[in-house]
């Protein structure tokens, strides 16, 4: 897969040796020489220096042929307009940017750019580990069934509802997200933020926190 990295600071740099490894063709762009000398000398990939949003510097990184895009740069602003000239300019088929404000992803959303809020998946993840330990019923439907509320899990972000469900023992009734609920399907795809709603034995309440906390 041909991917363009936009960014060669810490998680663009991480991007790069992740996808490297794997066997991908990785072209990075960054405006600071001193970013992309950070890069390891076994890097075999393309390093152009320039902005990225500079279609002079995109069209030498030939970006219309590019399979993905991930936009890392500092600025919350420019990795969004490098995504959505990246899908609606060049048709590039995959683009993620990573974005600080938790409170913009949705706006960005619905201009179908998918984001990754790095403050929104440490808030998540740092509430998952200081809560899991212990899973409070939100109601009991007779003896020895649950219903419970539960925060997707970082880990499980993307995933299908499949992943988490367990006949018998876990079914998830329903999901919250955007403030809205609804009756989710097993090809029902997790997002950040959703809020599950689980029909639980309580048996299997121990096997539920293994699941959301691996």
């Amino acid at each position: 897969m041909r991917v363009l990295i936009l960014g060669c600071g810490r998680i663009g740099t991480g991007l790069v040796q992740r996808l490297s490894v794997s066997d991908h063709s990785v072209t990075v762009i960054d405006p600071a020489p001193k970013a992309l000398a950070r890069l390891p000398a076994s890097f075999r990939g393309r390093k152009l220096v320039g902005d990225v949003l500079d279609r002079h510097v995109l069209a030498e990184a030939e970006i219309e042929r590019q399979d993905a895009l991930a936009a890392v740069m500092p600025s919350d602003d420019v990795n969004v307009v490098a995504a959505r000239l990246a899908r609606v300019v060049f048709h590039v088929p995959r683009v993620v940017a990573r974005v600080y404000s938790p409170h913009t992803t949705e706006i960005y959303y619905r201009l179908g750019i998918q984001t990754v809020s790095t403050t929104s998946w440490g808030i998540n993840r740092i509430a998952e580990l200081l809560s899991y330990s212990e899973l409070e019923p939100v109601a009991s439907l007779g003896s020895g069934v649950d219903i419970l509320d539960v925060a997707v899990p970082p880990l499980l972000v993307g995933r299908p509802i499949s992943a988490l469900s367990r006949p018998g023992e876990i079914q998830v009734a329903a999901i919250s997200r955007g403030g809205k609920s609804f009756l989710p399907q097993l090809e029902t795809l997790l997002e950040a933020g959703d809020l599950l709603h689980l029909i639980v034995l309580t048996s299997a309440t121990d096997h539920l926190v293994a699941i959301l906390r691996h």
